[in-house]
């Protein structure tokens, strides 16, 4: 954690390479619950729900409102904002932190198809 946006130099070098490409998503990882954030105050596109519709189907996690106290601050939340685009924050396993190697391959067998969507979608 930087004293402010884009202080550390791993958030500027995804900043910069994001600045650097067209993505037509972004997906962000953190672990804990086994839910999908997908929207940004009113910065969401009306696809959003329904490519998080398909995530959800595909991995058995829930798709879920961003928690008010989650929001501001987080890749997904810039993306959105700034591209209008999709953008989604996928909260991989659960339990106590850090999670334990041993819930690798289920997390793994659950996200295998969000990240094959989200490779092959085309939103153009």
């Amino acid at each position: 954690m930087g004293y402010g946006p884009l202080t550390e130099p791993e958030a500027l070098t995804i900043y910069n390479f994001t600045l650097s490409h067209d993505f037509q998503l972004v997906i962000s990882y953190h672990t804990q619950g086994k839910e999908i954030y997908w929207q940004f105050q009113d910065y969401t596109p009306p696809i959003s729900r329904t490519i998080g519709e398909q995530f959800a189907s595909s991995s058995g996690y829930l798709l879920a409102d961003t928690p008010y106290n989650s929001s501001f601050a987080g890749y997904k939340d810039w993306f959105i904002q700034n591209y209008r685009r999709p953008g989604y924050t996928i909260e991989a396993g659960i339990g106590e932190n850090p999670l334990p190697i041993s819930q690798f391959n289920e997390i793994y067998q659950d996200n295998l198809g969000i990240l094959v969507l989200g490779a092959t979608l085309r939103l153009t």
